[in-house]
């Protein structure tokens, strides 16, 4: 069984394009290359903001509310330096995944439609998005950089060479459906998140329900919110390995949704440890409604001994939906450097 999903999550990330298709070598050297082309646009007083040490502890604060961060935002950029911005974000990202950044981004707009805001109100504005670089750029010590605002954050860390963490990752979308009468009308964002994870609830029988569903309500949000280290009591849900073939179909197509929003390298080194740490021990879990009512929460997670994602849509009458990756072991790289720092003290 496990060759058979493993070449399932072959083909989930084969949907990604060809020009996407680069060695960890390459990835590593993009990233470097986006950083410190960044930085160079910056004035001083622009790179202060923008930068911290690497140890520093800001580097493990994130967050996904519409709130003031540390670092450098698109609206305190100039037009080139916007650019400059968001091809270092494209260097962790897919085409997808990218794509997916920029239309969170956007439903700032809505929102200060929605909400009957002004233009020159700053709590919703799609110029709102601070990018941080901890580190020297392109050395051989851990250096790293993130992209965080409302409904979004996005981290990498990389060491000695390769990229060694790329979670949390954050996603969330607010409407999940645009109904208002604006550009975007129609608009749901994560769509697929949200019917296959539907189908595959829908394909289980009784017996498979009754371990699936931990309850009857939503819990109201992601569980573990925006802690510094992701951790939950036991694994509970459905495991992967006592799922029949079209229902290991459909886990699968979810999980490579997810691990899709990765540049194809970085998804298969992430599916590389998610195989390491035991693919059939994932387990899949819901709570809420179960009929996908228009106005009534749910949430599902994917859990396993390192991997967490959680996807909620609870607020707003069900219309606001929050998902995030975590990785238990190496969230902001800790397994990694964790490893490097004992071996540099020997």
């Amino acid at each position: 069984m496990k060759r058979y999903l493993t070449l399932l999550l072959c083909y989930a990330l084969i949907g990604q394009t060809a020009a996407q298709v680069v060695a960890p070598q390459r990835v590593k050297d993009d990233m470097a290359d986006a950083a410190q082309a960044f930085l160079a646009t910056l004035s001083p007083e622009q790179r202060k903001a923008a930068t911290y040490p690497f140890a520093d502890n800001e580097r493990f604060t994130w967050d996904f509310v519409p709130h003031a961060r540390h670092g450098l935002t698109l609206k305190q950029m100039q037009p080139e330096q916007r650019k400059v911005a968001m091809e270092l974000l494209k260097t962790g990202l897919s085409a997808g995944g990218y794509d997916k950044a920029l239309q969170i981004m956007d439903l700032e707009n809505v929102l200060r439609v929605v909400e009957n805001r002004t233009a020159t109100d700053t709590y919703r504005d799609p110029e709102n998005y601070y990018f941080t670089v901890f580190g020297d750029v392109g050395t051989r010590e851990p250096w790293g950089w993130r992209v965080e605002g409302h409904h979004l954050s996005v981290q990498f860390s990389t060491l000695g060479g390769r990229v060694m963490s790329i979670t949390p990752l954050f996603m969330g979308s607010n409407p999940g459906v645009v109904r208002a009468e604006v550009p975007q009308k129609g608009k749901q964002l994560m769509r697929d998140e949200t019917e296959l994870a539907f189908a595959l609830l829908h394909t289980m029988n009784e017996a498979q329900l009754t371990q699936a569903i931990l309850a009857k309500k939503a819990f109201g949000n992601i569980t573990t919110g925006n802690s510094r280290r992701a951790s939950l009591e036991r694994m509970d849900g459905l495991p992967l390995a006592d799922m029949n073939a079209k229902q290991r179909a459909l886990f699968t197509e979810i999980l490579g949704i997810y691990l899709n929003r990765y540049r194809i390298t970085l998804a298969k080194q992430q599916m590389d440890r998610i195989e390491k740490a035991g693919l059939d021990k994932l387990r899949f879990a819901w709570a809420g409604d179960t009929t996908a009512n228009n106005s009534v929460g749910y949430y599902y997670r994917i859990h396993g001994p390192m991997l967490l994602i959680e996807y909620d849509n609870s607020q707003n009458n069900a219309n606001h939906v929050h998902t995030v990756v975590r990785d238990l072991t190496n969230d902001f790289g800790d397994d990694l450097l964790r490893e490097h720092y004992e071996k540099q003290k020997h």
